[in-house]
């Protein structure tokens, strides 16, 4: 895994621009701790950050294609994994390609000399990767199907900037740090729409697409989208086909040159990817593999049942322990951890922008910083909620039928992810219209749906809802899980977003995904060999948040300081009033609590801006020091 920079510049001579092609690239230091690459030319610059993983001594980039005549033919910067890249190095050397190293990267590499921007279409993995054509004055931006791997770029009067992270982009003068009214809105809408960067004149490569610059300006085009076609399994022959799938996904994303591990929840999907995990490890003859899990001091202990949980985790995870046997350990956090300035402004520097989830964010991120001492790559369950119909909303009628995205009237009742919004000054919520923001993205959702002919009722409806979940939502899910792990150069790899599997799943019809009355009914079945009936057993819990009161009070004095202080960035945006109001009732309100995080991260941000150009009808606010 990696971080990747560049610059490509029709109109300028790029090689008297190293010093801000070397500070892109330097921003993405987080993201690859291991190694720095920069190569120049006379209208490109390519950055490259590395994270070694496989072939840690030959997989340095970027990496150059040059001919036998000495010509340089192509130069990459890749970050991700492409797990099927045996079998592609092979079928290129039939083809006479010759290679140096053992790495997927010259695999890459090589495949786009050999097929141009048709490689995308053969490589099965997650990557995010750019090529320049020295031949064709020609950059190509690639981004895998599901979007596991984030890839931005920045439009210029003579060419484009890109980068992993918005970060990058905007260490270049080029790009104005702005955010206006827009790019607030999808912020704030809790949708992800896709191929918008949040900033102004930013956008991010959409999932399965291609992007490419020359001369003649920027094309994007679709090399893969979700499919309708009609099941012709039964329900016994396609569970062994998720199986089978499962098997060799797993099998192929436990490659690592470097320690590997799981995250383990006690829930079904990580529990699945942990048991399958040990399974192909152990028949390679490598030992145990390690697992490890985040738990709150005294969590399970003072657990109070909520709308989203009914248990907490860490007895399913020691069920699954004791059951696999893995190298276990668990990560356990306090209030103190959670409200550390300094973890506080380390997700804040991940994320680019205020996400306001806040203990959501900070326990992920302190959970891989503590995996990272130990492990460099970790497989993970997320995405299998989004494939297989996991969540709770997914069989509540109101929020199946509702004219929305299902997740936004979902029993949470809007304290996930929202907290910032309710906080907002009325002017700036009119402006906004942001109910009016997400009608316009479902219905842009809904038009975009592969429709299966004769399809109706129920079964139309959850085509909708799954294809909403796989486009938009579980893009807010992988876009957390990959900042917070690479801020502190951790890989982790998601084998439920294998397109072949997704291809599958979406496929089958929803009676067979719940033909055992439940949720995830497919994976229940395909792995019901190699799990205790604890977990096979267990309803759907999604990520802890901890129940410790310490945590709200710290965020009610935290706040009450901001407030006593007067001078206060968030003032043009936010109704103080409703802060206060607030404060003066009695703590334990999810969605207040939420409010507070939001208002709080979002102080953090402005408070570390270049610029601040922010009236009260919010026309643009700036960003960061990178």
């Amino acid at each position: 895994m990696c971080g990747i920079a560049g610059w490509v510049d029709f109109e300028r001579d790029l090689t008297r621009s190293e010093d801000v092609a070397r500070a892109m690239t330097a921003t993405m230091a987080r993201r690859g701790p291991d190694d720095e690459g920069l190569w120049l030319a006379p209208h490109a610059a390519m950055g490259h950050r590395r994270l070694a993983v496989i072939d840690i001594e030959g997989g340095r980039q970027p990496m150059v294609a040059v001919g036998d005549d000495g010509q340089t033919l192509a130069v990459l910067v890749y970050s991700g994994e492409v797990y099927n890249f045996t079998e592609l190095r092979a079928e290129l050397e039939a083809r006479g390609h010759r290679f140096r190293t053992r790495s997927d990267t010259e695999v890459v590499l090589r495949a786009y000399l050999e097929w141009g921007e048709e490689l995308a279409s053969r490589l099965n993995g997650m990557f995010a990767f750019a090529v320049w054509d020295p031949r064709r004055e020609e950059l190509l931006l690639v981004r895998d199907r599901m979007g596991v791997k984030p890839l931005y770029y920045y439009p210029t009067r003579a060419g484009v900037l890109f980068g992993s992270e918005p970060k990058a982009i905007l260490a270049n003068p080029l790009a104005a740090p702005v955010v206006d009214v827009d790019g607030l809105r999808a912020l704030l809408s809790f949708v992800k729409p896709p191929e918008h960067g949040i900033y102004r004149g930013m956008y991010e490569v959409r999932p399965g697409h291609v992007v490419r610059v020359n001369r003649e300006g920027l094309r994007r085009r679709a090399y893969w989208r979700l499919a309708s076609h009609e099941h012709a399994d039964d329900v016994v022959t396609t569970v062994a086909t998720v199986r089978r799938l499962l098997d060799d996904i797993v099998a192929r994303q436990t490659v690592s040159d470097v320690p590997l591990c799981t995250l383990l929840s006690g829930g079904l999907d990580s529990s699945a990817v942990t048991a399958l995990a040990t399974a192909s490890v152990e028949n390679r003859g490598l030992g145990r593999i390690r697992s490890f899990a985040v738990d709150f001091a005294d969590y399970s202990k003072n657990f109070q049942p909520d709308a989203l949980r009914a248990t907490p985790d860490a007895p399913y995870v020691h069920d699954v322990v004791d059951h696999i046997h893995t190298d276990h350990t668990d990560i356990v956090l306090d209030s103190t951890d959670l409200m550390r300035p300094e973890v506080r402004a380390a997700v804040l520097r991940a994320r680019d922008l205020p996400a306001g989830l806040g203990d959501m964010d900070t326990s992920l991120y302190l959970l891989f910083e503590a995996i990272r001492g130990r492990s460099t790559v970790a497989l993970s369950g997320e995405s299998a909620d989004e494939v297989f119909g996991g969540y709770r909303w997914f069989f509540d009628h109101e929020a199946v039928f509702a004219d929305t995205f299902p997740w936004l009237v979902a029993a949470e009742g809007g304290s996930i992810g929202r907290g910032l919004e309710r906080i907002l000054a009325d002017d700036l919520r009119r402006e906004l219209d942001l109910p009016g923001y997400r009608a316009e993205s479902y219905r842009q959702a809904l038009s975009e749906v592969p429709r299966l002919p004769g399809e109706s009722g129920l079964e139309r409806r959850m085509r909708e809802i799954c294809y909403m979940h796989l486009t938009r939502f579980v893009q807010m899910l992988l876009d957390r899980k990959d900042r917070m792990s690479m801020a502190v150069g951790l890989e982790v790899r998601v084998p439920f977003c294998d397109h072949r599997l997704v291809e599958y799943v979406f496929n089958a019809p929803w009676a067979m995904k719940t033909f055992d009355g439940h949720e995830k009914s497919l994976l229940r079945a395909a792995v019901s060999d190699v799990l205790p009936r604890s977990v096979l057993d267990r309803r759907k819990s999604p990520y802890p948040s901890t129940q410790d009161p310490t945590y709200e009070e710290a965020l009610r004095a935290q706040t009450a300081r901001l407030l006593d202080r007067g001078v206060i960035a968030a003032a043009p945006l936010v109704d103080l009033d409703r802060v206060r109001a607030i404060l003066a009732r009695p703590a334990g309100d999810a969605a207040a609590r939420s409010s507070l995080d939001g208002l709080l991260e979002l102080e953090d941000w402005l408070e570390g801006q270049r610029e601040i150009n922010a009236p009260r009808s919010l026309r643009t606010i700036g960003t960061p020091e990178p």
